[in-house]
């Protein structure tokens, strides 16, 4: 009999923890199902609050795009940081988007599920892959890479 493995969850309070990322541009709710350093799901719900709905579009709100592969990046660096426990470095910088496809429009009342996983690791480098969905449907998917560093 194999055991069951027990994945982790991260709420807002430990996001924040986490990331530097504040209101504005902090673009996920919590994060579930957390594999170390090699997957997660990130959660994101959409609502007609945030700023960028206003000129993004005022008679049909869409999310930007860009914001949706910035929710897989946050997502990516969280668990990341999270892996490392009290030896965190001090950022985790975005360094590539490769291969990202829009698919479906995302707007408010929408949750978006940021499926990521690790595909490489050298170093202090990592590159991921990545997809969100609404509903189960592909919204978007992107390969993205990063770079983890201390404050020294």
């Amino acid at each position: 009999m194999v055991a069951a493995t027990t994945l982790e969850a991260v709420d807002i309070m430990g996001l924040m923890k986490l990331l530097p990322h504040r209101y504005p541009f902090l673009m996920i709710d919590r994060i579930i199902d957390i594999d170390g350093d090699d997957s997660a799901i990130g959660i994101k719900n959409v609502t007609i609050n945030e700023p960028h709905f206003q000129g993004h579009f005022p008679e049909q709100p869409v999310m930007p795009g860009v914001l949706i592969v910035e929710a897989m990046a946050q997502t990516a660096g969280a668990i990341c940081i999270r892996s490392l426990g009290a030896s965190k470095p001090s950022l985790v910088y975005f360094l590539t988007i490769d291969n990202a496809k829009f698919r479906k429009p995302v707007v408010p009342g929408d949750q978006l599920k940021i499926h990521v996983k690790k595909i490489k690791k050298r170093g202090n480098l990592l590159k991921f892959a990545c997809e969100a969905l609404v509903d189960g449907t592909k919204a978007a998917e992107a390969e993205i890479s990063a770079m983890m560093v201390t404050g020294d």
